[in-house]
C-alpha cells in the first residue's frame, strides 16, 4: 500500500519552514548555552568531589560518595523537579523567577551538580588506575602530592579519561531535552510548541521531528573532535 501525501503539505511546509527554523536555531542556542555551562561547571566540580570520595578523612568520603550514590540513582529529571519547585515549597517563594533566565540558573544548577557526580566517577577510577609505583617514585623524588599529581597521575589519567568522558557528553547533548520539565525553552521545547500553537501554526508535528537534525549534527560533531582528541592523546599509552 503507498502512503499518499497530501497535496497541500509540501506548500505549507515551505511556506512554514522559515518560521520553524528561527524558532528552533533559538531553542538550540538554549540548549547548547546549556551544554556549555554544564561542561564549565561539572568538570572541576567533578574533579572535586573525586577528591572527596578518596579523601583519607573518613565523614567527607563517606558524605562524598552518598551525595554521588543518590544522584546516580535517582533520575535528572527528578532532581530538576526538586531543585525548581522544592525551595518554594519550604520558603513560600519561587527564588528562581518564572522567566527564562531564572528556570535557565535552576537548570544549570541540577545539570551541573549531575553531571559532576559522574565525571567524578570516572575521575576516581583514572586516578585510582595509575600504577602507585609512579607515585612512589615521585614521593622518592622529592615531589609534593601537588607536584606528583600534576607532573605524574594528571597526564595519565586524562588519558584514561577521555573515552567515558566523551560518552558523558554525548549523553549531555541529548539529556539538555530534560530542561523542558521545568518549561525552560529549549530545542525539544520549541519543537513541541508547532504542535501547540506557535507563531500561529498549530497542529504540526513534523517541527519535532526536525529537532533530532539538530542533535545528530551536535552529536556527530562532537564525536568527531573527540575522536580527534583521543588520537592526540595516543602518545600517552
Amino acid at each position: 500500500m503507498t502512503m499518499m501525501v497530501p497535496a497541500g503539505f509540501f506548500s505549507s511546509f515551505l511556506e512554514q519552514f522559515p518560521t520553524v527554523f528561527e524558532a528552533l536555531n533559538i531553542g538550540f542556542w538554549q540548549s547548547l548555552k546549556l551544554f556549555l555551562v554544564t561542561l564549565v561547571g561539572a568538570i572541576p566540580l567533578g574533579l572535586l568531589i573525586a577528591f572527596g570520595s578518596m579523601s583519607r578523612f573518613k565523614p567527607l568520603s563517606a558524605l562524598s560518595r552518598t551525595v554521588v550514590w543518590i544522584i546516580r540513582g535517582t533520575p535528572l529529571m527528578i532532581q530538576l523537579l526538586i531543585i525548581f519547585y522544592f525551595p518554594g515549597l519550604v520558603l513560600q517563594k519561587n527564588i528562581w523567577g518564572s522567566d527564562t533566565g531564572g528556570r535557565f540558573t535552576a537548570a544549570a544548577v541540577a545539570f551541573v551538580f549531575n553531571y559532576a557526580c559522574y565525571f567524578s566517577e570516572i575521575y576516581r577510577s583514572g586516578i585510582q588506575g595509575v600504577p602507585r609505583g609512579q607515585t612512589e617514585a615521585g614521593q622518592v623524588l622529592g615531589l609534593s602530592k601537588g607536584q606528583i599529581f600534576f607532573r605524574v597521575t594528571l597526564l595519565q589519567m586524562i588519558k584514561r579519561i577521555v573515552p567515558p568522558m566523551s560518552n558523558e557528553i554525548i549523553t549531555l547533548v541529548k539529556d539538555t531535552s530534560l530542561a523542558r520539565i521545568i518549561a525552560y525553552p529549549e530545542l525539544i521545547f520549541a519543537g513541541e510548541a508547532f504542535l501547540k500553537g506557535s507563531h500561529g501554526i498549530a497542529g504540526q508535528i513534523w517541527p519535532l521531528f526536525f529537532t533530532g537534525v539538530y542533535y545528530l549534527l551536535f552529536s556527530g560533531l562532537l564525536t568527531i573532535l573527540l575522536g580527534r582528541l583521543e588520537k592526540r592523546l595516543s602518545y600517552f599509552s
